[in-house]
């Protein structure tokens, strides 16, 4: 293997106190990263950075973690255009638009459907994202949502199975049936694609007894369970979620007292999704109450075409400093680290010995900017193990 020392990093993100300055971030100046193949071999200051077989200088950029985006909807067809112009114009949003996109998704091929996730991925590199979630949910039926995952997992190891993204509408008289075939046939036949198994619990898809049949079925079939939780409405997913020790619980917009003590005497990651409220106009979630509670937070794009149709990190990093109540510091780690944490990992989101070798580096001195300079495209080169995917001249 070849090893390639990152030098003149002026300021380095690495999501270790112990390897920094102390703080949450562990904070390193004028820094440099060695990588051994796909991993991380050192961190420390520049002048102490051991030999290596290549070197690459940082011109004094700011580097940070790879994001790690830890809920998408990548496969599906079509766009809601439509739908946003109304809303924008007035309507209010609800989860009925799915089915949308579910028809649009089941008349597309696979080659088509493969090339949208390809197209949106890239996106999401060029933007510094190098480990990302991403869902099934707009297929419904046992065929549709199969391929579907078969198709996310050429391309993530963190694969979800979300059939119970809303009723389907061929079940529209008889959720109970549905509830049936997802449990049933169609976790057979999606199991072995995916790690996780998720479901929308809310007013216009699945109630608590329903979520919690299906989450429960689903950890029988060896997935681990993650859950959509109180985004239009107060309900009972967050406490759900906390109950079957989901991974994570998102959304998290509507939370009463004993929501957020719930999570914070858990090992549930809260995260947070303000794509989805920009794009629905929706009351903010309050990640100040949440912090200061003591929960672990993620932040994620949420990208999907109906409510959250963006792949940008960054967006989101600055709308949660605007608007959410969150430090430049939480936004950025909860990007990382608290995304590796929804996904129970630890090789991800930190720059550390033994952690995988995924950094960005910013055109900018410090990680502060992504959110002080919103929708400027910051990010100026991405490695992913250990490989440079996105270089500064594009």
């Amino acid at each position: 293997m070849t090893t390639t020392a990152i030098t003149n990093i002026g300021s380095l993100v690495t999501n270790d106190p112990a390897l920094g300055d102390g703080s949450l971030l562990g904070l390193l100046t004028d820094a440099a990263v060695v990588l051994d193949g796909e991993k991380i071999a050192w961190v420390g200051p520049a002048a102490k950075a051991p030999a290596a077989d290549e070197s690459h200088d940082a011109q004094g950029r700011a580097a940070i973690p790879g994001f790690v985006d830890s809920h998408s909807h990548l496969v599906f067809a079509g766009d809601r255009t439509q739908e946003f112009n109304a809303r924008m114009s007035g309507r209010a949003y609800s989860a009925g638009g799915i089915r949308t996109t579910v028809a649009a998704t089941r008349a597309a091929s696979d080659a088509e459907l493969e090339a949208n996730v390809r197209h949106y991925l890239r996106e999401a590199l060029r933007q510094g994202t190098t480990t990302f979630e991403t869902k099934s949910g707009y297929g419904l039926t046992t065929e549709d949502e199969a391929r579907a995952l078969r198709i996310a997992a050429r391309h993530t190891d963190e694969v979800t199975f979300m059939g119970a993204h809303i009723v389907s509408p061929d079940y529209a008289e008889d959720p109970a049936a549905y509830v049936d075939l997802v449990t049933g046939e169609m976790l057979n036949a999606c199991a072995p694609h995916a790690r996780w198994i998720d479901v929308f619990c809310e007013k216009g898809a699945f109630d608590g007894d329903q979520a919690r049949a299906i989450l429960t079925a689903g950890k029988a079939k060896g997935l681990h369970p993650r859950i959509h939780a109180n985004q239009l409405s107060y309900g009972p997913g967050v406490q759900l979620a906390v109950e079957l020790d989901a991974a994570s619980a998102d959304h998290c917009t509507h939370l009463t007292d004993a929501d957020v003590d719930a999570l914070a005497n858990s090992n549930t990651v809260a995260t947070l999704l303000p794509g989805a409220e920009f794009s629905t106009r929706a009351e903010w979630p309050d990640a100040r109450r949440i912090l200061d509670a003591g929960a672990t937070v993620a932040l994620s794009t949420d990208c999907n075409p109906g409510s959250s149709f963006t792949s940008s990190v960054p967006f989101c990093i600055a709308l949660a400093v605007r608007d959410m109540g969150m430090t430049p510091d939480e936004a950025i780690w909860s990007a990382t680290a608290g995304g590796a944490a929804a996904l129970r990992r630890t090789d991800v989101g930190f720059v550390r010995e033994g952690a995988r070798a995924d950094l960005a580096l910013l055109d900018a001195p410090s990680h502060v900017h992504l959110a002080y300079r919103p929708g400027v495209p910051l990010v100026s080169e991405v490695w992913q193990r250990g490989r440079r995917r996105v270089t500064a001249d594009g």
